[in-house]
C-alpha cells in the first residue's frame, strides 16, 4: 500500500469515524429532547415534531455509513446528511443567529471529506459510457 493510498484510508476512516458519533449523538439527542433542544427549536421557529424524526433519520445514516455494503444507500445518507447540515446553518441565518452557522457548516466540510476520501469498495460503480 503506497503511502498515499494509506493516507487517504487513515483520512476517511478519521473523516467518517467522527462524522458517524456525531450523527449518532445528535441522533440520540434529538430523540430525547433534552430542554436546550426544545428551547433551540422554539428560538428558530421550528415545530417540536422535527426533533424525532431527524433523529431517527440520523442514526440511519450513520448506520448506513458506517456500514461496509449498501453503496447507493451510502450516497444517499451522505446526501441526507448534508441537507440536514445545510438546512440548520440555513436556519440559523434566517432566525437572525449568523454566529451559530458555523459548526453545521464544519460538519457539512467533514461529511464532504469522508465522501471524498472514501475507498473503491464504498462507492458506486461508475456508469458505462454511452455510445
Amino acid at each position: 500500500m503506497s503511502e498515499d493510498s494509506k493516507a487517504r484510508k487513515i483520512g476517511y476512516w478519521v473523516t467518517t469515524g467522527l462524522l458517524g458519533l456525531v450523527l449518532i449523538a445528535s441522533g440520540i439527542m434529538d430523540l430525547v429532547g433534552p430542554p436546550d433542544l426544545v428551547e433551540a427549536m422554539a428560538r428558530l421557529s421550528l415545530p417540536l415534531y422535527l426533533p424525532p424524526l431527524l433523529g431517527v433519520a440520523k442514526l440511519l445514516a450513520a448506520a448506513a455509513i458506517l456500514a461496509p455494503k449498501f453503496a447507493r444507500l451510502k450516497e444517499w445518507a451522505y446526501a441526507g446528511v448534508v441537507i440536514d447540515f445545510v438546512g440548520a446553518a440555513y436556519a440559523h441565518i434566517m432566525s437572525n443567529e449568523a454566529s451559530e452557522i458555523v459548526a453545521p457548516l464544519v460538519l457539512v466540510a467533514l461529511t464532504f471529506a469522508s465522501w471524498f476520501l472514501r475507498p473503491a469498495n464504498r462507492k458506486l460503480p461508475d456508469l458505462p459510457a454511452s455510445a
